[in-house]
């Protein structure tokens, strides 16, 4: 195809593609599909060799947030039956953050559900920080994902030994009312842009499956190439019940991995990770991503489960790649503690449509929990 020659040149060469050939990357056929993953997989091997890097979530503080993102578990009014608690001391936090690097994870993300944090709550995780740093020097990346940040704050973090900052734009300027009304698109790429300003790696990615068009998907990875962030979670809607989305059920594997490769076309030399729902919607076609992203989360989310952490590995060695900072294997498990096995409620879905059907598999391990976390 005319189009994957001219999008690898292109890729090579870092030259934006148009938006017109982001659309119609979207657009290919399923017989087109592997010709797709071919070429995105050109321009990832061309910046990323055969690495693939880990990224382990740790939710410090899960639920009841007051913004009403339509697309969340922990979402104002959410009736989802997740888990909720208030913030991890930092011990707890360093004891899971301890199971993500023991499987592997390069990045540590700190996660907390709110609008944003308050003085005191960049004091606490502050702290955990600097638990992580004590116990892992600079061996470890450290993300923070705490809402929409005030002036000063994205420094303060910086300080602490915080290295990323993660806000995700989630969908386009045009549509994002659509999905959020207690804040807008703005004050999101505000914050990516005081992360950055800050001192921060700026972290910002999507959601698919919303029910957004082509051209969202189009214009949002080219608002995030814009802001020059770097790296790229893409998300595939977790349709939870007790959410506005629930039943939600609009992707198919084949159309997660044209939205992935479209990213991948945009955002040349730039980490895109395989982020939340890649199990429930990518399914059996999981390691094709892996020929397009450059880096996944090992283990569960922040409110559902993945699939165990060892499968992850396994995956990745199976498709022909390393793990990223990696020295040597990963020693052999029994499904327990470290590592990372789910029980049969593990967040997967069928291959057919029906797997709306299938009910999401609530996070009960790990953070907030007496259970060891999946890693």
């Amino acid at each position: 195809m005319d189009l994957l020659s001219t999008l690898v040149d292109k890729g090579l060469r870092l030259e934006p593609p148009t938006r017109a050939e982001a659309l119609a990357v979207l657009a290919t056929s399923d017989d087109e599909l592997l010709d797709v993953v071919a070429a995105a997989g050109k321009v990832r091997r061309a910046w990323f060799g055969r690495r693939v890097k880990l990224n382990y979530l740790v939710n410090l503080k899960s639920g009841l947030c007051p913004e009403d993102c339509s697309y969340c578990s922990q979402r104002l009014g959410s009736q989802a039956g997740i888990l909720k608690y208030t913030w991890l001391k930092p011990d707890e936090a360093l004891a899971a953050a301890n199971a993500g690097v023991a499987g592997g994870a390069r990045r540590v993300c700190l996660v907390a559900s709110g609008r944003g944090p308050t003085d005191r709550d960049v004091e606490r995780v502050s702290e955990t920080i600097a638990a992580i740093r004590d116990e892992h020097g600079a061996g470890v990346e450290v993300c923070a994902c705490l809402g929409l940040l005030s002036p000063g704050q994205a420094a303060r973090l910086r300080t602490a030994g915080a290295d990323a900052y993660n806000h995700n734009l989630n969908t386009s300027e045009a549509t994002y009312e659509d999905i959020c009304t207690t804040h807008d698109y703005a004050d999101r790429a505000d914050t990516v842009r005081q992360a950055r300003e800050g001192g921060l790696s700026p972290c910002s990615g999507l959601i698919a499956g919303m029910g957004e068009s082509d051209e969202d998907l189009v214009d949002v990875a080219f608002a995030l190439r814009e802001l020059d962030v770097d790296s790229v979670p893409v998300n595939f809607l977790i349709p939870f019940e007790g959410t506005p989305l629930a039943g939600q059920w609009d992707l198919t594997p084949q159309r997660a991995l044209r939205i992935l490769a479209m990213v991948r076309f945009v955002c040349q030399n730039t980490e895109v990770r395989v982020a939340g729902g890649r199990e429930v919607h990518l399914r059996t076609l999981q390691p094709l991503a892996l020929h397009v992203a450059n880096s996944i989360f090992l283990g569960d989310y922040l409110t559902s489960e993945g699939q165990p952490g060892r499968a992850d590995l396994e995956m990745i060695a199976d498709a022909g790649f390393e793990v990223e900072g990696a020295v040597a294997e990963p020693p052999a498990g029994d499904g327990t503690a470290g590592d990372g096995t789910a029980g049969d409620g593990t967040a997967r879905a069928n291959t057919a449509r029906e797997s709306a059907e299938v009910p999401v598999a609530v996070r009960r391990r790990g953070a907030g929990t007496e259970l060891p976390p999946n890693a």
